[in-house]
């Protein structure tokens, strides 16, 4: 039977501006504008969908076309798309600048709609029954911290599992207050210096950091470098896969959270899912999209054939 997934965040438009030449402050720089629906959340999802899973989507969204953009993304991607309209305001955004090697100059995220998904939108009968008959919810940072300790609340109520994307160092401090309520947690090493307030040189002390404020399991990235990843028992370590044609490395986070929960759901362990997880983050970053358009279980298969072992540290 197809496994269920409910994810609870962000589905938004990424809008993303890169200069063609030297950056030069302070003036007008040639470039390109490059936009499309975006989100930690909605990135998964779709991610999660393409690898044959039922994915029910739930976010708040602005009655505007930049709504109906991310609608027709999550219906091309196979979700059941279920957002709260807000038809008299904007859907959320997110507008980066970048340096002609991608490096981000400056970002301007206007999110206040998130703040409309209160705890009290949980009671709603459509949610609460997606609760009840899902096999895992997947949330972001994007949503306000109380209404991440109510979806871990509800959840273990129901006997979910509960997985979170961090977002950014700023956001991943909501999570703070419940993440003994999480079972899993994808972050870097910004997000994961900005919740433990610790920067080692050793980054198994983030893990044990982590472990001390309740989490149970997490993968922490670290671009090209080792990856570190920890489950109740076991810390582990593992090399990226190289990709020579890498076009653009927006939502390979993401798709590696995909790539892991799809592995965890199928029964692996940890040491197994994060090349599931490094897999999917390769294929992705081939695309010029957040989310590579081709994504499958055969094509994710294949990749995987390149991904060393993972190392157990502990």
């Amino acid at each position: 039977m197809t496994k269920k997934i409910l994810v609870l965040g962000g589905a938004h438009i990424d809008r993303r501006g890169r200069i063609f030449g030297e950056t030069a402050p302070g003036a007008s720089n040639p470039g390109a504008w490059f936009e499309e629906p975006g989100g930690g959340g909605f990135n998964a999802a779709r991610n999660l969908a393409r690898l044959g899973f039922d994915v029910r989507l739930v976010s708040p969204r602005g009655g505007d076309p930049a709504g109906e953009m991310v609608a027709e993304a999550a219906s091309l991607a196979g979700i059941d798309d279920r957002p709260f309209v807000f038809l008299d305001r904007k859907t959320p955004s997110y507008t980066a600048i970048l340096e002609r090697d991608g490096n981000l100059v400056i970002a301007l995220a206007d999110m206040e709609l998130y703040k409309l998904f209160v705890p009290r939108r949980l009671a709603i009968r459509a949610i609460r029954d997606a609760f009840e008959t899902t096999d895992l919810v997947l949330c972001d940072a994007n949503l306000p911290a109380e209404t991440l300790s109510a979806i871990a609340v509800r959840a273990r109520g129901c006997g979910k599992p509960v997985a979170a994307i961090a977002i950014s160092p700023a956001k991943v401090v909501r999570l703070k207050p419940c993440l003994d309520g999480i079972d899993h947690l994808f972050l870097n090493e910004a997000e994961a210096a900005a919740l433990t307030e610790l920067l080692p040189d050793d980054p198994r002390e983030w893990v044990a950091g982590l472990r001390a404020l309740g989490l149970k399991s997490g993968v922490i990235t670290r671009g090209k470098r080792e990856l570190i990843a920890f489950s109740r028992d076991v810390i582990v370590s593992l090399q990226p896969p190289v990709v020579d044609d890498v076009a653009d490395v927006t939502g390979a986070g993401d798709s590696l959270a995909a790539g892991v929960l799809a592995a965890l759901l199928a029964g692996h362990d940890i040491r197994e899912a994060v090349r599931h997880g490094a897999a999917a983050a390769a294929i992705t970053v081939q695309s010029p999209l957040a989310t590579a358009e081709n994504l499958s279980p055969a094509l994710l298969k294949t990749m995987l054939a390149l991904v060393p072992e993972a190392a157990i540290l502990s």
